[in-house]
């Protein structure tokens, strides 16, 4: 069963190349970023996961956990992280899910049939601090993800969650945003002391509330 928006995220309880590790529990308090790679020892998972690690940092920041999960034994993981870091010269520092009996990955929806009956696509699910999934990507497995894309995603989560705001195309973190259309002027003028401009009286325009 598909998993979708606004779905609480189905707990687990796994092996990790950081131990037995209870989904819910892992992330606590904080947001989430559960992505899955089809097969240790693969060459666009293996820059992927040194890419992620590279950018570890950027998601602490923002209070965000990453876990991954590959459908081979945490073993495997444990020798595929030495060529990580030898590779992409960044050593793997988040936890990387052991799910050689695909439990997790049937979970998760994670393996589509008619891509491929046994590997898990590329997989992304962010999920927020009440364990409620807040996006979904699906990527084929040729197909690299863009960590920069991940971490503005996030960043407009984080920021729509918080304020009457959404963010228009191509939005990074301080441009302008849009006021919500169920705002009426006065209300935006009352939560937006900086003001808007209306382009049109749908499109209104606020400079980023928390910046």
């Amino acid at each position: 069963m598909a998993i979708r928006l606004g779905d609480e995220a189905p707990d687990f309880t796994a092996d990790t190349t950081e131990g037995t590790i209870s989904f819910h529990d892992y992330l606590g308090d904080s947001w989430g970023v559960l992505f899955s790679h089809p097969k240790d020892f693969t060459p666009v998972c293996t820059t992927e996961l040194g890419a992620f690690s590279a950018a570890k940092a950027e998601f602490d920041k923002r209070n965000a956990k990453l876990i991954g999960l590959s459908v081979d034994d945490v073993e495997s993981h444990g020798k595929w992280a030495g060529d990580i870091e030898e590779t992409q010269g960044t050593a793997l520092n988040f936890p990387l899910i052991g799910d050689e009996d695909r439990k997790v990955a049937d979970l998760y929806d994670m393996i589509h049939p008619n891509a491929n009956d046994t590997l898990t696509v590329r997989s992304v699910f962010i999920v927020g601090p009440d364990k409620k999934v807040k996006l979904t990507l699906t990527y084929p497995a040729s197909t690299g993800r863009n960590v920069t894309e991940v971490l503005r995603v996030l960043d407009s989560l984080q920021l729509t969650s918080d304020y009457k705001v959404a963010t228009p195309v191509n939005w990074t973190d301080g441009q302008d945003v849009i006021v919500v259309p169920a705002l009426s002027d006065e209300e935006a003028t009352e939560r937006f002391p900086k003001g808007f401009t209306a382009l049109k009286p749908y499109l209104r325009v606020t400079p980023q509330p928390n910046k």
